[in-house]
């Protein structure tokens, strides 16, 4: 049988390194929004699991406003569910929803980067090459966190590039929903190991925007998408369910 189990905020491993806390409203919430994303992706607030506020100021050092402000978003992200009285559930991973939401991602991830190679101008396109030039420098080590902090300066980038706040409203969660995949897929998947498929796979999207190229940079980039479609087909067969909500776990007595 599956028993749901809370998990407390000691069995949260570790926050991201600290930054230095400013004093602004908006950029604290900006902070502890993006401390909790990067807890969610890593599995360190693991899928499934029961939380109070109280436990995610203990673990970001944040104070009740700017974590309460950031779940509220995350909430609106689909990452996290409010129960009212009850506390914070972190969302579990639904592999059925991946594979569709992946299906609207694949759209939208071409439109983006076929507009981006209409629209970047020439320092973004500089910026665009010193992140590939830094992802090729490293890509024989490159350890996921790092290769994470890539792809959040490559979405950035891309959607710096298009200006369209209804673009990012609707790609940041489905970027965070698929970090997510993505860092379950590295980390429990023995062929996931290798990160040499997906660092490749998003240097043949920059190099086909530096180029211009917009027919090679949908190509490359629905290439991409079906990467993740094996990730995710990968992670069904060979992932503990109770990876992907540890309210799966089995209580054998």
């Amino acid at each position: 049988m599956t028993s749901p189990r809370d998990t407390s905020a000691t069995q949260q491993k570790g926050a991201p390194p600290g930054r230095a806390k400013p004093r602004d409203d908006q950029s604290l919430l900006e902070l502890a929004y993006r401390d909790l994303e990067e807890l969610i992706v890593t599995c360190r607030l693991k899928p499934g699991s029961n939380l109070k506020i109280q436990d995610l100021q203990d673990i970001t050092g944040y104070s009740r406003m700017p974590v309460y402000q950031a779940v509220t978003r995350l909430a609106s992200d689909t990452l996290v569910t409010v129960r009212p009285r009850q506390g914070i559930q972190v969302a579990p991973v639904d592999l059925a929803r991946a594979a569709t939401l992946l299906r609207l991602r694949r759209d939208m991830e071409r439109f983006v980067i076929t507009l981006a190679c209409d629209k970047a101008s020439a320092l973004q396109r500089t910026t665009l090459r010193k992140i590939s030039d830094a992802m090729w420098a490293k890509r024989a080590q490159m350890p996921l966190s790092e290769f994470n902090r890539f792809d959040l300066q490559i979405d950035a980038q891309m959607l710096s590039i298009c200006d369209e706040p209804f673009l990012e409203y609707s790609l940041r969660p489905l970027h965070t929903i698929f970090r997510r995949v993505g860092w379950i897929y590295h980390t429990h998947v023995p062929q996931g190991k290798d990160l040499s498929g997906t660092i490749d796979g998003h240097l043949r999207v920059l190099e086909a925007i530096l180029s211009e190229d917009a027919s090679a940079a949908a190509a490359a980039s629905d290439s991409l998408m079906d990467f993740v479609q094996r990730d995710l087909d990968l992670i069904e067969r060979e992932v503990d369910p109770a990876v992907l909500d540890i309210g799966q776990t089995l209580d054998i007595q």
